[in-house]
């Protein structure tokens, strides 16, 4: 097994004023040749965003990107169609850029920040027609177990939304003193964990609020709740 530990606080920072960026690996300024990608997971970043504040309308094609709104309301509009989308806490989005989409994201609340994380997953088809989807999840669904968010377009389970990528985005909420044991789908395949709250053990290495790790070169690892813990999995290919 290769375990590699990311802490919050190496992190890149980016201030903007109306922008608390945090990025996982390399992104716009923030460049760092040990921190590029993942596997195919090229993008990992931690937003806090201003009332009515966002990105304006700009370009993206052949990603995968995937939104998931902790705090907040997230409006999203694009050239697939012409009404703005509300994105609440509980659900996620989904976005397959392809050909070439243009779309705007802007925290919708005049009083509240909005609080997400946005995931860019290189895909395994280039150049597929654009497309757009969303979904809410019962949060009672992931209670000491795995609740699946993403999964592969050639996957047939159900209830996930898909992308163009062997992936698969999951979520768990554990108990303090749960033990979880995360099976990886391919030996092949690694898994990012995202700390999101709370405070977990995993393989004797201590991840708090925000730490992240890289799992590869196994077919299984394991975990206990020190506290109650809320977290994120981003498995990939980790050759693509």
């Amino acid at each position: 097994m290769k375990i590699l530990i990311h802490k919050a606080n190496n992190r890149g920072v980016a201030n903007h004023g109306w922008l608390q960026a945090n990025h996982s690996f390399s992104f716009a300024s923030y460049n760092n040749p040990e921190k590029v990608h993942f596997g195919a997971l090229r993008v990992l970043n931690d937003d806090v965003i201003a009332p009515k504040m966002g990105f304006g309308t700009h370009p993206h094609d052949n990603m995968e990107i995937i939104t998931i709104p902790l705090k907040g309301v997230l409006k999203h509009k694009d050239n697939m169609g012409d009404t703005w989308l509300s994105v609440m806490p509980g659900e996620v989005q989904v976005m397959s850029a392809g050909t070439g989409v243009q779309h705007s994201e802007i925290n919708g609340s005049v009083d509240d920040h909005l609080s997400l994380f946005q995931i860019w997953v290189f895909p395994n088809k280039e150049d597929v027609q654009p497309r757009y989807d969303q979904k809410a999840f019962d949060e009672s669904e992931r209670k000491n177990k795995l609740q699946t968010l993403v999964s592969s377009m050639d996957d047939q389970e159900a209830g996930s939304l898909k992308i163009y990528q062997d992936a698969v985005i999951s979520r768990i909420d554990l108990d303090e003193g749960a033990e979880f044991k995360y099976q990886l789908k391919s030996e092949n395949h690694g898994v990012y964990v995202m700390t999101i709250d709370g405070n977990v053990s995993i393989e004797n290495e201590n991840l708090e609020k925000r730490d992240a790790a890289g799992i590869s070169e196994t077919a299984f690892f394991t975990m206990k709740a020190e506290a109650a813990s809320s977290l994120l999995f981003i498995e990939v290919p980790m050759k693509f």
